[in-house]
């Protein structure tokens, strides 16, 4: 079963070719093969031919598509397909109206047919993954409307959606309106929304891989290494020793039971510099301590986990008056890779506590093991959670486009492209309704 990526925006391609080149070069650095270029996870030992991306790059200018073909080409261990990309000599302007509403209608026919062409490819469609930004034109704008487009060409098949949420400070102002038009949509159309937060990838740069002047491609790596930590193959519990061939379907299936809730988080642990990698030792009952605190606690990462949070008493369901900031989780998906994978205590993860009162912890907690290292590391643990994790975030930016909107900042520019103010109402709605569902899991 294939997946098929379609990478849009200067965001969507970056961040796509670090998820292509690292589960590539982690594969040839292995012993065993993860071929998830073109989606089947062919496993191979050492004898494999020319690997193709299974991806479309959507991109309104050549110059980001045009970087990401030559430096795959460059590698020597992977390329995108010759005739898989579109673009055009002129960007979005930075507007979400522009790209959803004219660019992405004007080019509809050719981005389609790019799709449809590596479909065909497939043995068989598992899935769809959209990779692109929350802000921005085309990144957000065209990738929405082309997010609607396989929609309606593949109503039965699963597609997710990996946004990068932009940082709190330091971009345009209009940003936050295109968020709202952005989640507001996709939230129609995904079947599940992974989220990178910027600002959160930032800190790992700093804090914990100590990189002095990050880039955006240091951003870009991150948020690789801990997508194919969730990619990459791995056993289920049911599986019966059969690496799983359908990461899309599975993923959606252990992690998405509502309709209402689709924001997923990531945490993965242990990340540091490679240069200690070597030097370190790493057990699994430390791993899992460090990574279900940081559930809990709604930590980010491991450095500054906050321990005073706590669950509360097996007792009751009073958790939110117990522990104001315990983040609670409608489901839960627990990946281990590395050595000694199968000695693992997880019990920790299966506590109703950490759970919604109206799922059993049985229906909320998933778990895949594979003994292959991931990335260098002996032994990882990453987990995708369903939970609070983003509702402060939403809700802030919730807020803050409500006063722009009060305020008409900048919502002349939209209307232009032709969104109405009935669309910045339905999305509204839309989002206000999605922040009290995940209040209300507490």
């Amino acid at each position: 079963m294939s997946v098929v990526t379609v990478q849009l925006g200067q965001c969507g391609n970056q961040v796509g070719h670090e998820l292509f080149d690292l589960t590539c070069s982690d594969a040839y650095s292995g012993c065993v093969f993860c071929l998830y270029g073109t989606t089947a996870y062919l496993f191979l030992s050492f004898c494999w031919s020319e690997l193709v991306a299974r991806a479309i790059l959507v991109d309104m200018e050549p110059k980001v598509i045009n970087q990401c073909i030559c430096r795959a080409s460059r590698s020597g261990m992977w390329r995108y397909g010759d005739t898989s990309y579109f673009s055009q000599k002129q960007g979005s302007g930075n507007n979400w109206a522009n790209g959803f509403c004219v660019l992405g209608p004007r080019h509809r026919d050719e981005v389609e047919e790019l799709v449809r062409r590596e479909v065909e490819r497939c043995d068989r469609l598992a899935g769809l993954m959209a990779i692109m930004s929350v802000a921005g034109g085309t990144g957000s704008g065209v990738g929405t409307y082309v997010t609607r487009c396989l929609r309606d060409i593949f109503p039965k098949s699963f597609i997710l959606n990996h946004l990068t949420w932009p940082y709190g400070t330091g971009e345009v102002h209009r940003v936050i309106i295109t968020i709202l038009l952005t989640l507001a949509h996709l939230y129609q159309l995904s079947d599940a929304i992974l989220v990178h937060e910027n600002d959160t990838v930032h800190r790992i740069c700093s804090q914990l891989l100590n990189i002095k002047h990050i880039s955006f491609s240091d951003v870009n790596r991150v948020i690789a290494h801990q997508l194919g930590s969730v990619l990459q193959p791995t056993l289920t519990a049911d599986s019966d020793g059969v690496y799983g061939r359908n990461p899309i379907g599975e993923l959606v299936s252990a992690l998405t039971c509502h309709p209402e809730y689709k924001l997923l988080s990531v945490s993965t642990i242990p990340q540091m510099p490679s240069s200690s990698i070597a030097y370190s030792t790493f057990s699994w009952p430390g791993l899992l301590k460090h990574l279900r605190q940081m559930l809990i606690s709604n930590s980010k990462m491991e450095e500054g986990i906050d321990w005073q949070v706590q669950l509360p008493g097996a007792s009751g369901r009073t958790r939110s008056l117990i522990a104001p900031s315990f983040n609670t989780s409608l489901a839960n998906l627990l990946i281990l890779r590395g050595k000694d994978v199968y000695s693992a205590e997880t019990g920790g993860f299966e506590d109703p506590a950490l759970y919604t009162s109206w799922l059993s912890s049985e229906e909320a907690f998933n778990m895949w093991k594979s003994p292959v290292p991931f990335n260098k590391y002996e032994k990882s643990a990453t987990l995708v959670s369903n939970s609070q994790a983003l509702l402060r975030p939403l809700d802030n930016m919730v807020g803050k486009a409500w006063n722009m909107f009060a305020s008409r900042a900048y919502i002349h520019q939209y209307i232009k492209f032709g969104i109405s103010e009935e669309d910045f109402l339905d999305s509204f709605t839309s989002l206000e309704q999605v922040i009290s569902s995940y209040s209300q899991l507490s």
